[in-house]
């Protein structure tokens, strides 16, 4: 893959997180503070992206892999998403909003997927070429919280309208990407296409069924995390919460180049274990944080984030490679993604929002060591279950030269 191609694609990666970034991470931030919604709601309308996931297999599996050019159906969906994003943006009421908001989701969620299909279709050696072509989607998510955070603009609508615009940049940018025409256009579209019955039957095998169990209930907790820790440092005080959140990001970076290292020395159980430890630690770090003498809590819960994805969902990645056959592995990825970012996100939505909204006195005053207490119980409890049920004996389940893991904010 030449330069050219591979500057194409970085750019692509770029803008495609710098969206999602730019207005996701201050999105409740906006609803609770300045529109003033319910605990409640603001996790249910933090939850679209959830549903999104959901039904991104489904839409990959059944139109853009048989019927659509994906640079094509990318510039078609970023174009639609950037519009319904912007009118989104100009809501104030909840029921107009989340329409919206669900919709630009819909739109916005097979992208990710789509981006790394049409990545994946121009290299030789995707192996090698691909980890440092999408380490450049985490960058544009880091500068986009950079940016909205330098701007001081976390509490409006304007991290809404600047992703919108940028939607529409790569919707327009789409369209001059290397043509990738669908592969697939002769076969029978079914369900078993997408989630093939033997990737089900994965689930059969105890380590594989504890392994998507654990992942599904781990997102529970992990939703208060995306949802609300904007709100909250911006209302105890914290400045520019949005790049501080940001080293979230880049510890992920760092930690992602320490996975080999721990993979020898740990296993894949206890690389898993330690993942979900620090969802724990960084829940009681935030309980008992504060932005003066204890703020060293708030940049360490914050910079457990690379511990906190890499070395449960980036390992889990890594594990179902291993486990399923080489036919197998898209489809069972995709599965655990259903199951993780999708349904789990989603019941963490609703619950992390009835949490919130229960501990709130006012629409902009919450009792945030209880509200951080309850993910933290749950991680740990979710914790305990996994080490004592789950067992992985088999040998050299990674080898370095194969470690090649997607990275995710």
């Amino acid at each position: 893959m030449n330069w050219n191609i591979r500057g194409r694609l970085g750019l692509m990666m770029f803008l495609e997180y710098f969206i999602w970034g730019g207005w996701y991470v201050t999105f409740t931030t906006w609803l609770s503070q300045t529109l003033h919604f319910s605990g409640t709601q603001s996790g249910v309308a933090a939850g679209a992206t959830a549903i999104g996931a959901m039904v991104s297999p489904f839409f990959v599996g059944l139109v853009a892999d048989r019927f659509f050019a994906t640079q094509r159906l990318l510039a078609v969906l970023h174009g639609l998403g950037g519009v319904v994003l912007y009118l989104a943006s100009r809501q104030t009421e909840f029921t107009g909003l989340y329409s919206l908001v669900l919709l630009y989701c819909l739109f916005y969620m097979p992208t990710m997927a789509l981006t790394n299909s049409l990545a994946f279709r121009q290299m030789r050696d995707p192996q090698t070429e691909f980890g440092p072509i999408r380490v450049l989607g985490t960058l544009g998510w880091i500068v986009a919280g950079l940016l909205i955070g330098t701007l001081r603009i976390e509490s409006t609508a304007m991290p809404m309208r600047i992703a919108a615009g940028c939607s529409i940049l790569m919707g327009l940018y789409c369209l001059t990407l290397p043509d990738t025409p669908p592969m697939s256009r002769t076969s029978k579209v079914t369900l078993a296409s997408i989630f093939p019955i033997e990737a089900v039957k994965l689930l059969g095998e105890r380590s594989m069924a504890v392994f998507a169990i654990a992942s599904f209930l781990i997102c529970i907790p992990l939703q208060f995390y995306y949802a609300f820790t904007n709100p909250f440092l911006n209302e105890i005080g914290v400045v520019n919460a949005a790049g501080k959140m940001s080293g979230g990001q880049m510890s992920e970076l760092f930690c992602m180049l320490l996975i080999p290292w721990f993979f020898r020395r740990l296993g894949v159980k206890y690389m898993l274990v330690a993942g979900m430890s620090a969802w724990t630690l960084r829940y009681l770090l935030f309980a008992y944080g504060n932005p003066g003498s204890r703020v060293w809590m708030l940049w360490a819960g914050i910079l457990l984030h690379g511990i906190c994805y890499d070395f449960f969902f980036v390992t889990g990645q890594i594990y179902i490679d291993r486990k399923a056959s080489k036919a197998l592995r898209a489809a069972a990825q995709g599965l655990i993604t259903f199951l993780t970012y999708g349904a789990g996100m989603f019941v963490g939505s609703w619950i992390s929002g009835a949490v919130v909204q229960h501990y709130a006195s006012s629409a902009t005053t919450h009792d945030w060591p209880a509200i951080w207490l309850v993910p933290a119980i749950g991680a740990a409890v979710i914790l305990v279950l996994f080490l004592v049920t789950f067992s992985e004996r088999k040998k050299g389940l990674v080898a370095e030269a194969e470690l090649a893991p997607q990275t995710a904010p």
